[in-house]
């Protein structure tokens, strides 16, 4: 089978122009009736324009679908009537995007909002107020103002909005290591599963549940050599595992050189920083189905200040254990 290209685009990251809505104007108008004939100022307020809110939705992994467009605008609120009538409210522009995304400034780089809860609700920009109708302006000395108060103009930003995946368990491995198959295995993830490497294109996110307890897990695609120094997708999922409070390195043990994957690894993570290489960590030797068994204990050989487990993602073996051990280093209370 040909493998695909393995230069492909992932929406992690995306730059967008946000505005909220204009205030509607005040409006200028006098009572007219059969036998009011002079009657007094009575123009409404315009209504507030609409505000830009991000909200937070689980159900979305990446951005891509703030690719479709670049521009989320707030409804403007509507001018005021006579009789008194306000105008209406606009409506809100509403950018859902999920658990994990930083809204930076486009200019600066600064980090203006962390969203990280499902259903959380930021007002970024608020719509403009509305103007003040006639009415408003009537005094003593000045009983028939014809003027009113415009809506105040909206606010515009352009930002970018950056993913990082929130996940209690990252797995990590090269290309081809399994990490697809066993987070099929743990969890209700249907991840793409091929036996070619770059398989894996965008991060997958599945619940392991154990008793009363839901672990998320995240399948982090393929790692390659120079993954820290942006080699292929390199950063952009490097930075996925910036979050997870466990890391499960998955080695192919049928890989003629699964000795050096761990410091393959373990080098990149710690290149990369961020305290990656720091985090608690597992040590996953896949494929003992079709491997030499002996193989797990030369691993263990090599890495003896890893916490070790012989597996095989495809067949079941082993997993059990693994669930335990993600279990008791994410016991509740204990920093990740």
């Amino acid at each position: 089978m040909i493998a695909p290209n393995p230069v492909f685009s992932f929406a992690d990251e995306v730059q967008i122009e946000v505005l909220s809505g204009k205030g509607g104007d005040g409006a200028v108008s006098f009572r007219r009736e059969k036998y009011v004939p002079r009657g007094g100022p009575d123009g409404g307020d315009g209504g507030d324009g609409g505000d830009a809110v991000f909200i937070v939705r689980s159900n979305l992994r990446t951005l891509s679908h703030l690719k479709q467009k670049n521009l989320y605008r707030a409804a403007d609120g509507a001018p005021g009537g006579p009789r008194q009538r306000h105008g209406k409210r606009g409506a809100d522009v509403l950018i859902p995007v999920p658990p994990g995304t930083m809204i930076r400034d486009t200019e600066t780089g600064e980090i203006l909002k962390d969203l990280k809860s499902d259903g959380e609700r930021w007002v970024f920009l608020q719509g403009g107020r509305g103007g003040k109708g006639n009415r408003n302006f009537a005094t003593s000395t000045r009983q028939a103002p014809r003027f009113a108060k415009p809506g105040a103009p909206g606010e515009a930003r352009r930002i970018v909005a950056e993913l990082n995946l929130i996940a209690d368990v990252g797995l990590v491995g090269l290309p081809n290591a399994g990490k697809s198959t066993l987070i099929s295995r743990l969890t209700h993830a249907r991840p793409k599963i091929a036996g070619y490497p770059f398989t894996t294109k965008t991060p997958h996110l599945g619940i392991l549940s154990f008793y009363d307890r839901e672990i998320v897990l995240a399948d982090i695609p393929g790692i390659i050599e120079g993954a820290s120094s942006g080699a292929g997708m390199g950063l952009a999922f490097l930075k996925h595992i910036s979050r997870t409070r466990l890391l499960a390195l998955v080695v192919d043990l049928t890989d003629e050189d699964f000795l050096h994957a761990p410091r393959k690894l373990l080098h990149e993570l710690e290149s990369y920083g961020h305290e990656l290489v720091e985090k608690r960590r597992l040590l996953l030797g896949n494929k003992i189905d079709a491997a030499d068994r002996e193989r797990v204990g030369l691993l263990g050989e090599q890495y003896p200040q890893e916490q070790l487990l012989g597996i095989s993602a495809l067949t079941g073996e082993g997993l059990d254990g693994v669930v335990e051990a993600i279990s008791g280093l994410l016991a509740p209370g204990e920093e990740g």
